[in-house]
């Protein structure tokens, strides 16, 4: 989701090191220092990772997207500079921002609007599958192509469209001559014995790591899946991507300007209970998310009515729209 911001800082200082700071498991992802970056990786609980950031500082600029209590580190580390949005809860999270941006007034894509509130200039150009060089994935056994690939798992169970629609989707493409490919994560292979229990399909669930996902992605004629972080995955591939939106927020989550030349459809159904406005801890009135978690209790979600409410029929006509080369449009619902 941050790819914009990368893009404009490349842009913006041409000469300068840009290091991005990340969990260790999305470092494959950048091994080709896409656009010139050097992943450094990053767990506030490991003392390791910290000295290599301290020992490649001091930073004259630190940029904290989203979480601002990762400021005191920040500066800790050697930072000169920390720019950032207000309006973190609680307030001290706020002290040591130097610069402070304010969330966008209207609906904007995440990835956008970190680029254009947090570092002034020209917008970087749109993004194009050329500019994202891949590390050489490891071999794995290919499915023969034409394929799709159905990826099943996401972040809560309030996210999984429901079993029977997965199945007939399945085999909608299987009759027009796709070979069908089962994603899912390494902890969710569970979802695939639940839809497809003969394995009638192909299945790779928990079986790539996140370079061989991305391979396998690249050659894809379609990927559908839910709002999740593969469908991010999906555009640096170039994949034609039908993501489903249940609880997320298409705007903030969808292609943005900056994804606008990405073969991706969001779909969604309108339901009254998406109806939080924060993000990160900020209030903005024309976000509408659910950050409810799974469950009968108070303020819980026991059954996600805004994931059943995406009819089958509806990511057929947007499969047929990406995979003929015109989709209808970006948001669906």
């Amino acid at each position: 989701m941050l790819t914009p911001l990368l893009a404009k800082l490349r842009a913006q200082y041409a000469d300068t090191e840009i290091c991005l700071a990340c969990p260790s498991a999305f470092l494959s992802l950048y091994a080709a220092q896409p656009f010139g970056v050097i992943a450094v990786p990053f767990d506030p609980r490991k003392v390791s990772t910290l000295k290599k950031l301290s020992q490649r500082g001091p930073w004259d600029l630190c940029i904290i997207p989203a979480e601002n209590r990762y400021t005191p580190l920040a500066r800790a580390l050697g930072a000169q500079r920390i720019v950032g949005f207000a309006g973190d809860r609680p307030g001290w999270k706020n002290l040591l921002l130097d610069e402070a941006a304010g969330f966008p007034a209207a609906p904007a894509c995440f990835g956008d609007f970190v680029a254009s509130e947090l570092i002034p200039g020209t917008p970087p150009r749109h993004f194009s599958p050329e500019d994202w060089p891949w590390a050489q994935a490891e071999s794995f056994s290919r499915p023969r192509q034409p394929y799709v690939v159905l990826h099943l798992g996401a972040s809560s169970p309030l996210k999984y469209w429901p079993t029977a629609r997965w199945m007939a989707l399945a085999e909608w493409f299987s009759i027009q001559g796709f070979e069908i490919v089962w994603s899912a994560g390494a902890k969710e292979t569970g979802l695939v014995d639940q839809v497809d229990a003969e394995r009638r399909f192909t299945d790779l669930a928990g079986k790539l790591d996140l370079l061989q996902l991305a391979t396998l992605l690249a050659d894809a004629a379609l990927m559908v899946c839910p709002d999740t972080g593969v469908a991010h995955l999906g555009r640096l591939t170039g994949t034609p991507t039908i993501a489903l939106f249940g609880p997320g927020s298409p705007a903030i989550c969808g292609a943005g300007d900056y994804w606008r030349n990405s073969p991706f459809v969001a779909l969604s159904a309108e339901v009254s209970c998406r109806d939080q406005t924060t993000t990160f801890r900020r209030n903005a009135a024309w976000i509408r998310r659910c950050a409810r978690s799974h469950g009968d209790g108070a303020g819980q979600c026991a059954r996600p009515l805004c994931m059943e409410g995406i009819p089958l029929q509806a990511v057929q006509a947007a499969a047929r729209s990406l995979l003929a080369g015109q989709p209808d449009t970006r948001v669906q619902g």
